[in-house]
């Protein structure tokens, strides 16, 4: 047991060697070395600022156009049901951001944009990204760019690509749809599909966000909340040089400058750690985890003595069965916890701890041999952990009516950076399993909340009162049977008794 703890820790026989623009908290820590204070730093430094000032990357802070989303909401529904604040906001924001009026908006801002700016650069060669805040949302878009190109009649100027993982399932798709079925190509031919001068945007969701290079593409249009690391790493897609690309664009409808210009200044110049992690954050996890008596030391003994003997074949059926069996006492007990927030709590907690060992046994020596049986026991159990059932997610999207709507420009121009600054991430602070808080309140309420945050002096030209009918009158079924068997004459007058039904209804 004390070698496996052991040969986590550094080996003198092996060296290794990380390159990155964007070392996180414990990429430092695992592979920097000591300064002159103690604290882990880079053997090497080829800062951001150089490259950019060298000419090997762009800066793609350079040219940054903000939008700010305001809008009102009402209750749909006579009921005024008492819900979770927190399910519900969410559920709210992801009702406005999938709102089909939103969706329009920005698709025709985006499509326009590229049309009278983007195309023209790099020769006519330019590319862009939409960095979308989910798979549903990027398959949606999509959707919305493709009926936006025809109706306007782009087709032969614009030709589109999404990228997305699995399936989604949406309203019109109940059995999923992937990337495939969408483009028509395979996950692993898009990249050299992209590459055709006749595929100018890639719709995009938790995908091709790292790595992917694309010397080509000069704007991003982002519709994701970005912070830290990710947002470096996601708009430094357009860093890469090419003969005639000089001025990368982002134009970004969720994020606000200040957030944008947080996330990139710790890797301007230097990167350096605020404080190394304090081993005792591990002590201190490990006590608050035992309080729970899910688990009892003799078992973690008796697995202990089975999953590091030597003389046990390893992965086999029977040694997994035995390991299995003696985790079955510790789920039962997790089973037995009555509140839900409390199986969170430790469910949470334990991944923690684990994720905490496997890092700080890399970088400090650990004799303690009951750690790393308490670790190999821990990771075991965690994956037997029942899953909590999702069921009680908030849907709202009948209950609810966006009243107005207004997509404002507020800023453009460059996000400038401190130049001699030295950035310092921080790791872990505290240890604590912290419990979320669980405060109910009546829709209506939680609705007038958000308006007051969201909203502004609207006038009429952002009101989505008629918008809002024809969409209703556009799903009704009995209408459309009307609309396919009547004269336009005749059909006039079934369409006006349901435009008044509707219009008396609202």
């Amino acid at each position: 047991i004390e070698k496996s703890a052991i040969s986590r820790g550094k080996q003198n026989n092996i060296s290794f060697f990380a390159f990155t623009a964007t070392p996180k908290y414990k990429t430092l820590q695992v592979f920097g070395e000591k300064d002159e204070n103690g604290k882990p730093a880079p053997f090497h430094l080829y800062s951001m600022r150089q490259a950019i000032e060298e000419g090997f990357i762009k800066d793609v802070l350079l040219n940054y156009t903000t939008y700010e989303l305001y809008y009102k909401l009402s209750k749909a529904i006579e009921d005024d049901p008492k819900l979770n604040k927190g399910k519900a906001s969410k559920a709210i924001g992801k009702y406005v951001s999938l709102h089909p009026h939103n969706l329009a908006q920005k698709t025709e801002i985006i499509i326009e944009h590229f049309r009278q700016v983007v195309s023209k650069k790099i020769g006519g060669k330019a590319k862009a990204m939409v960095v979308c805040s989910s798979r549903l949302h990027a398959k949606r878009y999509f959707e919305e760019f493709e009926r936006y190109i025809k109706a306007m009649g782009y087709e032969n100027d614009i030709k589109i690509l999404v990228a997305f993982s699995g399936k989604v399932v949406d309203d019109n798709a109940p059995d999923g749809v992937s990337e495939p079925n969408l483009t028509g190509y395979s996950e692993k031919e898009l990249p050299n599909v992209f590459e055709k001068n006749e595929y100018k945007i890639l719709i995009v969701a938790d995908k091709y966000q790292t790595g992917f290079d694309q010397p080509l593409l000069h704007t991003m249009y982002v519709d994701k909340k970005l912070s830290g690391v990710k947002a470096v790493q996601t708009l430094s897609r357009l860093n890469r040089n090419h003969p005639g690309k000089e001025d990368p664009f982002v134009l970004d409808f969720v994020n606000d400058r200040e957030t944008i210009l947080d996330s990139f200044q710790p890797y301007y110049e230097v990167t350096t750690v605020k404080e190394e992690t304090d081993v005792n954050h591990l002590y201190d996890l490990k006590g608050k985890l035992d309080e729970f008596q899910v688990y009892w030391v003799q078992e973690i003994d008796e697995f202990a003595n089975i999953y590091f003997d030597p003389e046990v074949k390893h992965n086999s059926a029977v040694h997994q069965k035995r390991l299995y069996a003696i985790t079955d006492k510790a789920v039962e007990r997790y089973k037995a916890i009555e509140k839900e927030e409390k199986q969170d709590e430790f469910k949470k907690g334990l991944r923690t701890w684990t994720n905490l060992y496997a890092f700080l046994a890399q970088i400090m020596p650990f004799t303690d041999t009951e750690f790393e049986k308490f670790y190999a026991y821990a990771k075991l159990l965690q994956t037997r952990l029942p899953r909590r059932n999702l069921s009680d997610t908030v849907h709202l999207d009948d209950e609810l009516a966006l009243e107005y709507y207004r997509l404002q420009k507020i800023k453009e121009g460059a996000i400038v950076l401190e130049k001699g600054e030295e950035g310092e991430l921080s790791g872990t602070s505290e240890a604590g399993l912290k419990r979320p808080k669980k405060e109910e309140a009546h829709l209506s309420e939680i609705i007038d909340v958000l308006n007051e945050r969201f909203g502004t002096e609207f006038d009429e030209a952002d009101r989505l009162f008629f918008d809002q009918i024809e969409a209703e009158l556009m799903e009704d079924e009995t209408l459309q049977k009307q609309a396919k068997v009547n004269r336009l004459d005749t059909f006039k007058f079934a369409f006006d008794d349901n435009f008044i039904d509707v219009l008396i209804s609202r």
